[in-house]
């Protein structure tokens, strides 16, 4: 097992015994560390409140996650970081 591997067990391992509030993550498939499921619930009181988005990082790429953001207004459902703000 490389180190990567060891050390993304450990971060799994970490996070699931310890949740973090707003936060669900999981493996897509269980015998592919790299590949994992993080769901983020929009916190209340902001722009991103009752929103869920999905984060996939990929092995060998940069160290930004890609991600997919859902947002209410059509007009900024692209493509983005999901830390960019929504301009509409």
């Amino acid at each position: 097992m490389s180190s990567s591997q060891k050390a993304l067990m450990l971060e799994l391992k970490s996070l699931q015994e310890e949740p973090v509030e707003g936060f669900r993550i999981t493996l897509v498939d269980e015998s592919d560390l790299y590949n994992w499921e993080v769901a983020i619930f929009g916190p209340p009181n902001t722009l991103y409140e009752g929103g869920y988005f999905k984060v996939r990082c990929l092995p060998r790429a940069s160290a930004r996650p890609q991600g997919l953001r859902r947002c209410r207004r059509p007009l900024c459902c692209r493509r983005q970081v999901l830390a960019s703000p929504c301009r509409v």
